[in-house]
């Protein structure tokens, strides 16, 4: 994984589908029909929102937008841990189904109508109540009705660890009529749950409970490389599996005049081409005809790289586009499912070992930041000392925590000269020592065993060596026996669902409201599931209290003072080599779009509300073969 994931991935035409979070609403709404939902008080559109205020409602529809793919893909299915889903099909829908209703692309832990039109719920957050829009049909012509929601969370629950985790309070669904649909919880009081509601895909059940065209009964507990029946912006109009997948846009879309659609799903056809190798993926874009928008996610590339003859000439722009959103931790992630990394201390050392400052000036052009958060960005990161109501929260847990927690100022280690990298490594060493790791003829090895410390750093692209390579080196000074495996997509996919794995770069992306999804990244439950995004393997008494806390707060001040405990807890517990985060989105892109003059600031852009000036795209055709 590289830096900026989410934005990346946001960036790329997806940004609906990866904003996932809860929070607080403001006040309990008692029953009264919403047509927003937001969880840090009101949207700025308030109940009169007509269409996001940085698009053309009126942008041309036509063209294709081209764009490449790394690895390979062999299903339709994205609900299920195996098989690798094809480009444009994600956990929430992506391209192919919409959502009860749809997360706002420039304001944070905000949701608009889509499928729904509104929803209500009690003082209590005992239940909520969704109205399905009545203009609302599959691609096949057929009602979205109440009983298919309530089979897509019923289904998604089942066959998904992802959507069981995030809905584990959803005890059942109802339909009311074949417009409104009952979710009702086994708890009061966790209000973010009328609102992520919102974000279940609906799928069509009658189509997964018929027949293939070969009169074979569909399963959906199973990949499938059939076309699946959907409701979105677009379906899947032609494949080759594996290597390519190309969408066109639904021209009788029920969903084209609904206000988080207007002015954006622009293209009439988006063409993901797959290829094995990340370097070809370049050369691809700086010939043109196979990515016409490139998010960028190496700095040495971003400074150095840009020197191809359509740069040069114009017809390549770099554009950097500021953020507001808070960043993700994306950092070496410990698997402390692993004998060798259950040791706090063994943890620390590893933190120790890692200099960023080296890294940032020799190999990032000192374009990053340290991230020493996993709120980072925002007013739900920890710093200093706990004090007052986070400082109230922590002692309750007191005597299960590291006494230092509660003294010291969360510190990593500064690098950058001859004296702090020997200190530093100095003090790796010792705390190796306290956990029964010592130095023997240049191999650090367990007192009890005699065997060697060993890491292996999983990959899925060559250019991690670049980024792991300097980490290794330091370790391999303190007598680790590191190394780094490269397996390809698909591997990497499966190897990170089953946890079959020492150390991975993984990425969590928070929201300005965190809630039930805090559970699947750091809860006791998520870490023996397979898929979960508990990639540390965390079962810790003390986060699953925290994360409860955070769930369960009663207003902004409470949630954000949890956040901070969580936050701090753990940080102190060394599940993760924190790396390096960007605040802004790195994007080039071949000059055939019209773009909006305004971008959304939450996200930084949004390419979903670009479209293609055809005589711009008609100049490069006549000047590169292949583009178009």
């Amino acid at each position: 994984m590289k830096p900026r994931l989410m934005r990346t991935l946001a960036a790329a035409g997806l940004a609906a589908v990866l904003l996932s979070g809860a929070g607080l609403p403001s006040v309990a709404d008692d029953g009264k029909w919403l047509t927003t939902s937001s969880l840090t008080g009101t949207s700025k559109y308030g109940e009169d929102f007509k269409h996001y205020d940085y698009v053309n409602p009126n942008a041309p529809k036509g063209g294709t937008v081209n764009s490449t793919v790394a690895g390979t893909f062999d299903s339709f299915n994205p609900f299920i841990v195996t098989g690798t889903p094809a480009a444009g099909l994600t956990y929430f829908g992506g391209l192919l189904y919409d959502t009860l209703m749809q997360q706002a692309t420039d304001e944070g832990s905000t949701s608009h109508p889509l499928i729904a039109d509104a929803y209500k719920h009690p003082a209590d957050f005992s239940s909520a109540t969704y109205r399905i829009d009545p203009r609302a049909k599959w691609h096949d012509g057929k009602p979205i009705t109440a009983e298919d929601v309530v089979w897509s969370l019923k289904t998604l629950k089942e066959i998904s660890p992802l959507y069981n985790k995030y809905y584990t309070n959803v005890t059942e669904a109802v339909a009311i009529s074949d417009h409104e649909v009952e979710f009702r919880f086994d708890q009061k009081g966790n209000r973010e749950l009328p609102h992520i509601l919102g974000d279940l895909a609906v799928l069509p059940k009658h189509w997964w409970e018929g027949t293939d065209a070969s009169g074979k009964k569909r399963d959906i507990t199973k990949g499938t490389l059939e076309p699946p029946l959907g409701s979105g912006a677009y379906k899947i109009e032609s494949f080759k599996p594996g290597s390519e997948i190309v969408w066109s846009r639904v021209p009788d879309y029920w969903g084209a005049d609904v206000p988080v659609n207007v002015g954006r799903n622009n293209f009439d056809k988006r063409r993901y081409v797959y290829f094995q190798d990340v370097d070809a993926q370049w050369l691809a874009f700086t010939k043109g005809g196979f990515q016409d928008i490139r998010p960028e996610n190496r700095s040495q590339r971003w400074a150095t790289g840009y020197t191809f003859p359509a740069f040069k000439a114009g017809d390549v722009i770099k554009k950097e586009f500021a953020t507001t959103s808070g960043e993700p931790m994306q950092g070496f992630v410990l698997n402390t499912r692993r004998a060798q990394f259950q040791d706090p201390r063994v943890r620390k050392a590893l933190t120790m070992a890692f200099d960023f400052e080296s890294m940032n000036r020799n190999l990032f052009y000192d374009s990053y930041t340290r991230t020493d958060s996993y709120f980072e960005g925002g007013e739900l990161a920890s710093s200093g000392i706990p004090q007052g109501k986070e400082l109230a929260i922590l002692e309750t847990y007191r005597d299960q925590l590291p006494p230092e927690l509660f003294t010291e100022p969360y510190k990593l280690p500064v690098y950058g000269t001859p004296q702090s990298f020997r200190e530093n490594l100095r003090a790796a060493s010792q705390l190796f020592k306290e956990a029964g790791w010592v130095s023997r003829g240049g191999k650090l090895v367990s007192e009890k065993t005699g065997q060697q410390f060993k890491i292996e750093f999983l990959g899925n692209d060559p250019t991690d060596e670049r980024t792991t390579g300097p980490f290794m080196d330091n370790l391999r000074k303190l007598g680790i026996d590191a190394t780094l495996r490269i397996v390809d997509t698909n591997q990497y996919v499966s190897r990170v669902n089953q946890f079959d794995y020492d150390v991975i770069t993984m990425v969590t992306a928070q929201t300005l409201s965190p809630g039930n999804e805090q559970r699947e990244y750091w809860g006791s439950k998520a870490a023996d599931t397979p898929g979960s995004r508990n990639y540390s393997g965390i079962k810790n008494p003390v986060v699953d209290a925290l994360v409860d806390r955070v769930i369960f707060a009663t207003d902004r001040e409470e949630l954000v003072a949890a956040t901070h405990a969580l936050d701090r807890v753990l940080l102190w517990n060394y599940y993760t080599v924190p790396q390096w985060h960007l605040p802004k989105v790195w994007m080039a892109y071949w000059n055939k779009f019209g773009i909006p003059d305004k971008q959304p600031a939450y996200l930084g852009v949004d390419t979903d509300s670009w479209w293609i000036d055809k005589d711009k795209e008609a100049a490069l055709a006549a000047k590169y073969k292949g583009v178009n």
